[in-house]
């Protein structure tokens, strides 16, 4: 049998099905697949797309394999006809199907378990190319596994995975993704830090991070998923050293990033790392919505252990509710109309003094996609913090501002709530939340 390569540095990706090539279904998949061998620091050279007709699939297959060390396919491993992945790939490899007995077996096990009677194109998932090596598939009845493909000067290897991502995503992680760490060659490691940014546009970092990475030193990538932008440092060389030159580089990409960066790590939030700094500080934090809906409640709660800081909010979306819960004047709302700095610097006020809270962070707006004039346009929030001041007696502070944002309704609300939270982070750590740069400043007052 054909030997896969001792060491790989390639990988295309193969999305399978009708509804995927046709739009049904979003492949987010690829996506993830592509991030996962990025961060392995291999280089991603295809993704393609193809529906469930055999000559389409052989076509992709013979492409994908011509072009890459490895190919990472997911879907069409159902027990159905037009599931076709391991026929196909068994033809291209010049290989028959066998039924794998131990896979056969597991499956009616899976059946009985839940007490169902176990159809007989089941078994069709079993039927896999010779000389296959299992991959387990843990939360599905369709096992996953490696071939060797033979190739004119060398063999490349095709990972085949179920098209269900909560069944292929555990298998990428806890196999896939050791198989290929094995096989990076040459001794290397590949290391990465991920630096969260918001309040400068894609372009802007890319403008502040131009000619600080020799690219020999490390590779710089952006994302922009919005309402963030993620730079991620990648390097690779012997362990030791590729730690050291990852964490020198890396502090260097966070010196230059400044106040814009707000976090480290993939999964870092906005909400996770304000929550931190209030929890810090023994401070607490409410809330006063109005355009936003709840969504800054929503997400500060999302993160366990937000009792801990947050004490509240309140969703008054009507000028009746903001006078009557927030205590927002009347003559503000008839002088200035409901979005305006006015109105939401009475209502941080009056959130912070009715709950009691340190801080107070207030949003109104016009979310769209009607409801805007020439004078205040769709996308036109007001947003404002009060906080205790330190004379007691009623001592506050109150900043606001006025900003123009854009996109969808759902984008404004996101963007908005994304904003406000950054004016809690900034402010936590001694920063002027005005210097953000989506809009106008206009700074109201300071009450004493």
């Amino acid at each position: 049998m054909n030997e896969a390569p001792q060491t790989v540095s390639s990988v295309a990706i193969l999305s399978t099905g009708d509804e995927v090539v046709e739009g049904r279904t979003v492949d987010t998949n690829a996506a993830y697949i592509a991030d996962r061998a990025a961060r392995l620091g291999l280089n991603v050279v295809a993704q393609l797309t193809v529906g469930d007709y055999p000559e389409r699939l052989e076509w992709a297959w013979r492409t994908a394999l011509g072009q890459a060390d490895v190919v990472i396919s997911t879907g069409g491993l159902g027990p159905t006809a037009d599931d076709l992945t391991n026929e196909t790939l068994a033809r291209v490899a010049g290989v028959r199907l066998v039924l794998d007995e131990e896979q056969a077996e597991r499956i009616r096990q899976i059946f009985q378990s839940l007490g169902r009677p176990m159809p007989d194109n089941n078994l069709r998932q079993a039927m896999l190319p010779d000389g296959a090596e299992i991959i387990a598939n843990g939360l599905g009845t369709a096992p996953g596994y490696r071939l060797v493909v033979p190739s004119a000067q060398r063999h490349p290897v095709a990972i085949v995975l179920p098209g269900v991502p909560r069944e292929m995503k555990p298998m990428m992680e806890e196999s896939v993704e050791p198989w290929l760490g094995a096989r990076l060659g040459g001794g290397r490691c590949v290391v990465s830090r991920t630096f969260q940014t918001f309040g400068m546009s894609e372009s802007a970092v890319d403008e502040a991070l131009e000619g600080l990475i020799d690219p020999e030193e490390g590779r710089v990538a952006f994302r922009a998923s919005f309402p963030q932008i993620s730079v991620r440092l990648t390097v690779i060389g012997e362990e030791a050293e590729a730690h050291s030159r990852l964490r020198l580089l890396g502090d260097r990409i966070a010196e230059r990033l400044g106040p814009a960066l707000y976090a480290e790590g993939d999964d870092a939030t906005m909400e996770a790392v304000v929550g931190n700094l209030l929890r810090t500080r023994g401070l607490r934090l409410a809330t006063a919505e109005s355009c936003t809906g709840g969504l800054i409640g929503n997400r500060i709660t999302d993160v366990p252990g937000s009792s801990d800081y947050y004490v509240g909010g309140v969703v008054a979306y009507s000028n009746s509710l903001k006078q009557s819960l927030l205590g927002v004047s009347k003559t503000t709302l008839a002088m200035f109309g409901a979005v305006s700095e006015e109105t939401a610097i009475e209502m941080a006020s009056g959130a912070r003094k009715a709950t009691g809270a340190e801080l107070a962070v207030a949003t109104t707006g016009i979310a769209g996609p009607t409801g805007g004039t020439v004078e205040k346009p769709v996308g036109t929030v007001a947003i404002a913090l009060a906080s205790a001041g330190s004379g007691g007696d009623g001592d506050e502070s109150v900043q606001s501002k006025t900003y123009r944002l854009w996109g969808t309704r759902d984008w404004v609300k996101v963007l908005t709530s994304q904003v406000a939270l950054d004016w809690v982070r900034r402010h936590l750590l001694g920063l002027d939340p005005l210097e953000s740069n989506f809009g106008r400043r206009v700074t109201r007052r300071t009450r004493g």
